[in-house]
């Protein structure tokens, strides 16, 4: 189908009016403008059927399947069946493509497994536009023919791995190390098993960075996959694992890992013909990556976006799924209103496409309770190797702290402010940007050794942040921090006592990951769960954190019991109607609404959302959208690096350098601002566009780059000010 498409997908250009437009642009910027990929897909109707929705969007975009339909009713006009000539003389080989048949079907409604052929098209879609980026590059450079990695041996990188690890680990003895020996040895024997889903469970501190690099690299090795993809939940971790998988893969002149995130939105063009594209339109291009790498570390955000976007750039990367080894690391972050299609896509790549997923987590939800991952006919749930099989063992002996609930009566921020600044080393993780911003300045009037982090913060700050806390902790210095939830993942920290905010069960064992996270504190860590009166936090937490008390507060299982964080998953899948199905299609779960609009090859409404009936405009609410709230990024400059960062964008804004390179250059000074705010007239004055949705902040920015103190965008003083 995919090589149909990809002969097929230019044929309104055999026409002789575009061919005349082309030497009138010749040598200049105009783009052609002449219709070409409407020919294309009505000519592979009857080949392709539907699939011709990839050509109709290989410029702006797959929309749905009316497009096409309206457009194959018409009957060829004397000018298109010269053009079809011509094409057919050109490219004789689509000749015999038209002899075949029923590559994609072209009566929708009676096909069954209406998702596996959804996925077969996204992901031909997506290998058909990163052949036509790489074909134009080509051309364009003058070389023979694409530029394409040849494929990686997957042996020698496992074998390499091994041995910088052994190098890195050094020799280390303690029950902790005992510990994490034994899950990466678990992870690498479970590598030998079938291709299919796994489930690597393990309490947090235990080694899971490595393990799940380990058993995937093990695994393509033996299996032939073609690369390992890892997805982590948040940015501060992708970068964090890259850098420890370059150490433990890279070579000089032969760069194993590419990490791609990136926070800046392009606009492209939808539809029109862009045969010379505008500048939005052009970055978005150079930004895209294609993951021809044999080690990619990403994001959950840019995996399930591409896999479920509509638009060429976002998902050139996807086929790479295909054969791939999927990592998805801290599963129980996944947004439970996306679990459906996310995990009904996850399902398909791995029985149809070749794809084995790996789940890892010290929270394992149970997927196994939506119907997603059931089986429609029998009932049953889909087959899941565990890497760990009996994982309950595990966790008694890594249990490391003790939980004290505070729940009643709720206290002040000034009462925990006043406790917390009694204690020599600890800290503080809270719900909101602003309960962390307000307690990090109560605290702050009580000492100073106080240090916050958010993501008002840009990374290179927090990074700076978590370097001297570290430090001084091992030190035995006194030190406090106030944190939101983004401490919780992948970050090592270990402090004798944390304080967490009354949050969903995950996320308090999270936390408790932070707490004497290496054994170090003979007589325990504590973690303190306390609900704080004026406390603010997502508005999706009332369900969970309400379960949560129920079966895991004072006189409930501990959190880490595997049996209780099953039924735990299990009771919130129901609570939250995940699988609630009815007749008004209005009233149905985000979840229900995204697959009903996959099984009808709408792929604009599933990226942008379905039409209101009320308002006669696509409802964002239920598109497949992994953050709901809406952000602009903002370029922090006017710091000690400044100079380092104006050069950056100066480079960026000139084109002297390749757009996606910049950006991850840029990242480390980047931070989300809120789009309500970004917009607001006397703050957006403060921010000059740069390109795409990003800008350059020239406001005050809360930061003193000697003692790493500060809140950094302060939204309320901007609120305030403004």
């Amino acid at each position: 189908m995919a090589y149909a498409l990809g002969l097929f997908h230019d044929a309104g250009k055999a026409s002789c009016a575009w061919q005349a437009r082309l030497a009138e642009v010749d040598g200049t910027a105009n783009r052609v403008g002449v219709p070409h990929k409407e020919l294309g897909a009505r000519l592979g109707w009857e080949v392709g059927g539907f699939a011709g929705l990839a050509v109709l969007g290989h410029h702006g975009g797959m929309r749905g399947r009316s497009e096409l339909t309206s457009l194959v009713r018409e009957l060829f006009d004397a000018d298109e069946l010269d053009s079809i000539a011509r094409f057919l003389f050109a490219v004789p080989e689509a000749s015999g493509v038209r002899l075949r048949r029923g590559l994609f079907p072209s009566r929708w409604p009676k096909v069954r497994e209406k998702l596996v052929w959804e996925m077969r098209l996204r992901l031909a879609f997506s290998a058909l536009v990163d052949a036509d980026h790489l074909d134009t590059g080509a051309h364009r450079r003058g070389l023979s023919g694409p530029q394409v990695a040849e494929p990686a041996d997957m042996t020698r990188l496992a074998a390499r791995f091994e041995q910088r690890r052994v190098e890195s680990i050094g020799d280390q003895d303690g029950e902790v190390a005992q510990l994490r020996a034994h899950v990466y040895d678990e992870a690498v024997a479970a590598a030998a098993r079938t291709p299919g889903l796994f489930r690597l469970a393990a309490p947090t501190g235990l080694g899971k960075t490595y393990a799940q690099a380990g058993f995937g690299l093990h695994h393509a090795a033996k299996w032939g996959k073609s690369r390992v993809i890892v997805a982590v939940p948040y940015i501060t971790i992708t970068e964090q694992n890259a850098d420890v998988y370059r150490r433990m893969l890279d070579a000089e002149e032969e760069p194993v890992v590419l990490e791609h995130h990136s926070s800046v939105r392009f606009k492209e063009d939808d539809g029109s013909e862009r045969d010379s594209a505008a500048t939005s339109d052009r970055w978005a291009r150079l930004a895209a990556e294609n993951w021809d790498a044999p080690f990619v570390v990403t994001t959950t955000v840019q995996l399930f976006e591409s896999l479920f976007g509509r638009k060429p750039s976002q998902v050139r990367k996807i086929h790479r799924l295909a054969n791939a080894v999927v990592i998805l690391d801290e599963v129980q972050a996944l947004p439970n209103r996306l679990l459906l299609p996310i995990l009904s896509g996850l399902r398909t790549l791995a029985e149809h496409f070749g794809t084995t997923v790996l789940l890892t987590s010290a929270t394992q939800p149970k997927f196994q309770a939506l119907s997603a991952w059931q089986d429609s006919a029998t009932g049953r749930s889909v087959e899941i190797a565990e890497v760990i099989a009996e994982p309950q063992p595990l966790f008694d002996r890594a249990r490391r702290v003790s939980y004290e609930w505070r729940l009643d009566p709720k206290p002040s921020w000034e009462a925990i402010a006043g406790e917390v600044s009694e204690l020599a080393q600890s800290m503080v993780i809270v719900n909101s940007v602003a309960d962390a911003r307000n307690l990090y300045r109560l605290v702050s009037q009580h000492r100073q050794d106080v240090w916050h982090l958010s993501t008002r913060m840009c990374p290179e700050h927090r990074r700076a942040v978590l370097s001297l806390v570290t430090k001084r902790l091992r030190a035995g210095l006194p030190t406090t921090v106030v944190a939101t939830q983004l401490v919780e993942a992948g970050v090592d920290l270990s402090f004798p006592v944390v304080w967490r905010a009354l949050a969903p069960a995950d996320s308090l064992q999270q936390a408790g990951g932070r707490a004497n996270r290496h054994g170090e504190h003979a007589g325990g860590g504590r973690v303190i769960v306390f609900d704080p009166a004026e406390g603010s936090g997502p508005a999706d937490y009332r369900v969970p954190c309400g379960l949560t008390v129920s079966l895991f507060g004072s006189d409930g299982a501990e959190l880490d019991d595997q049996t209780a964080l099953a039924q735990y998953y299990e009771r919130l899948y129901q609570d939250l109607q995940l699988d609630r199905r009815g007749v008004n299609k209005s009233q149905l779960p985000v979840g229900q609404t995204v697959q009903g609009n996959r099984e009808e090859l709408d792929f604009l409404a599933v990226a942008d959302g379905p039409i209101d009936n009320g308002t006669g405009k696509r409802d964002r609410k239920k598109a497949f959208r992994m953050i709901t709230e809406e952000s602009a990024p903002i370029v922090i400059t006017g710091q000690d690096d400044a100079g380092q960062v104006e050069l950056m964008l100066a480079e960026l804004a000139a084109g002297t350098v390749k757009s996606g390179v910049a950006l991850r250059k840029l990242q480390p000074w980047i931070v989300q601002l809120r789009t309500t705010t970004a917009r607001l007239p006397d703050v957006a004055a403060l921010i000059d566009p740069v390109l795409g949705d990003l800008g350059r902040w020239k406001g005050e920015y809360d930061w003193d780059f000697r003692t790493g103190r500060g809140v950094g965008l302060d939204e309320k003083n901007m609120l305030d000010v403004f």
